[in-house]
């Protein structure tokens, strides 16, 4: 009985201590200033279109500051370079093989179920003020537009710039859907034209430095998904001409100037250092476009799965956290941007399967940090494509076609391609990331591994592709 007895007590002062140790947390929790995020997605921006990766002949000082003030990511992919399937990766922390949310959604397509939890859901439930402002495109039904899918505030397109009356190769099927502008769950300007698209990057800068000065008080994610540089271009008239090398230059000039913009804007608050700022683009440049395109080091380009698509320049930048003017090579993808912001904001993930992983010991530079995935798949469309390594090291890919550019357009007008075949194929991405030389025999085990991976991952999402050596 005194046995008993003494048990009892200890497990009711064991409780008590819990108890008051869970209070204790809870109060400091609720103390310390959860962190902001601030996502700034460009739309086929090319990986060398900005001085810290290329060599452009204009200037973008601002993110030439972003990126001295924090790292620079040379491995950083998108599963898929399609519009709508890089953004529901991004938002959702998901393979396209799982939301099946494949290529760019046309106008009135429902986009990303809503049964996949979005980055602003996650966060919304945390106590964050949520905002898109941008270019949506992973739905355009009341159910899977932005102020139903966590997000507190929004304004922009519903879809890509290029789909409506002006379009250079299809007009009569584009002119059916008036493009429109929309803020906050209402169509405000029922018909973009060219006067319109001037003022996009403005308009969604201007949008952005307003919420950040009402919202200092409490931590925000401010998602800023440009309209540009998707074809057709269009800058402002503050822009216009600037660059002294083309139209492009302009629109990439006029993006550099809003990146600065919503730095100031986080600087004037006293926000810079509790925030964590990612720059990066949803897939690569839509070379067909030409001299309206941006450019890639890699091969190929936007709609392929070679690196030209789906290798994204990235620049992050979180002070006392993240590495000043720093460089990193370390691989990971937009899928896993989700788990990690849920990380950093002691927030749940969804509860929905998820495929991204949290990967901060890679994002801060951890020394030995690992990637925690095996593979990450890469498709184009409904086609699975092939597997890359979780390190980056190795890149496999399965027998698919692919296209591939024959003739790039001039000033707005597309150019032409062909199709080519690519059969089974393992490339070495550190010693040649051009993916030129096929060194299947060399490396059989390395292969088989990778090969195991796509089955899994097929047999998983694909049941229904057959796979042919």
């Amino acid at each position: 009985m005194k046995t008993n007895q003494t048990r009892r007590d200890f497990l009711k002062a064991s409780a008590l201590t819990f108890l008051a140790s869970g209070i204790a947390c809870d109060h400091i929790f609720k103390n310390h200033r959860a962190p902001n995020f601030v996502i700034i997605f460009l739309d086929d921006s090319g990986w060398a279109d900005f001085d810290p990766f290329g060599d452009p002949a204009y200037e973008t000082p601002n993110v030439n500051q972003l990126a001295e003030e924090g790292c620079c990511y040379h491995n950083f992919y998108v599963p898929q370079a399609i519009c709508s399937a890089s953004r529901a990766s991004l938002l959702s922390g998901c393979y396209p093989g799982r939301t099946r949310v494949f290529g760019a959604h046309g106008p009135k397509a429902r986009g990303l179920d809503p049964q996949y939890a979005t980055i602003g859901e996650v966060l919304q439930k945390r106590g964050y003020k949520t905002a898109v402002f941008g270019k949506w495109h992973i739905g355009d039904q009341p159910e899977t537009r932005p102020t139903a899918r966590g997000f507190d505030e929004s304004c922009g397109l519903m879809y890509s710039n290029d789909m409506w009356e002006f379009h250079p190769t299809n007009p009569e099927y584009w002119g059916q859907y008036p493009l429109q502008f929309w803020e906050n769950g209402q169509v405000t300007i029922e018909r973009v034209t060219g006067k319109e698209q001037a003022m996009l990057t403005t308009w969604y800068t201007e949008h952005a430095v307003d919420f950040i000065n009402r919202y200092q008080e409490q931590p925000f994610f401010l998602y800023v998904p440009h309209s540009m540089p998707h074809v057709p271009l269009f800058c402002s008239e503050k822009f216009s001409g600037k660059s002294g090398s083309g139209l492009y230059g302009d629109v990439i000039m006029e993006i550099d100037w809003s990146v600065g913009e919503i730095i100031k804007a986080l600087n004037a608050n006293g926000l810079e250092e509790n925030t964590l700022v990612i720059l990066t683009s949803d897939n690569g440049p839509w070379i067909s476009y030409g001299n309206h395109a941006g450019k890639t080091p890699f091969r190929e380009a936007k709609a392929t799965g070679f690196d030209g698509g789906t290798r994204s320049a990235c620049i992050m930048k979180y002070p006392g956290k993240i590495p000043q003017n720093s460089t990193s090579t370390s691989a990971f993808c937009s899928i896993d941007i989700l788990p990690t912001l849920c990380h950093l904001a002691q927030a749940e993930l969804p509860e929905n399967e998820t495929d991204g992983k949290n990967v901060w010991n890679l994002v801060k530079g951890e020394v030995g940090a690992a990637n925690p995935h095996e593979y990450y798949p890469f498709s184009t469309n409904s086609i699975f494509e092939g597997v890359i390594s979780g390190d980056g090291h190795w890149k496999l890919h399965l027998p698919h076609a692919y296209r591939t550019l024959v003739r790039a357009g001039m000033d707005g007008a597309a150019g032409e391609y062909t199709t080519k075949q690519i059969g089974l194929s393992l490339f070495d991405m550190q010693n040649d990331p051009d993916e030129k030389v096929n060194v299947i025999n060399q490396y059989p085990e390395i292969t088989a591994t990778l090969q195991k991976y796509a089955e899994y991952h097929r047999n998983k999402f694909y049941p229904d592709q057959t796979i042919n050596d």
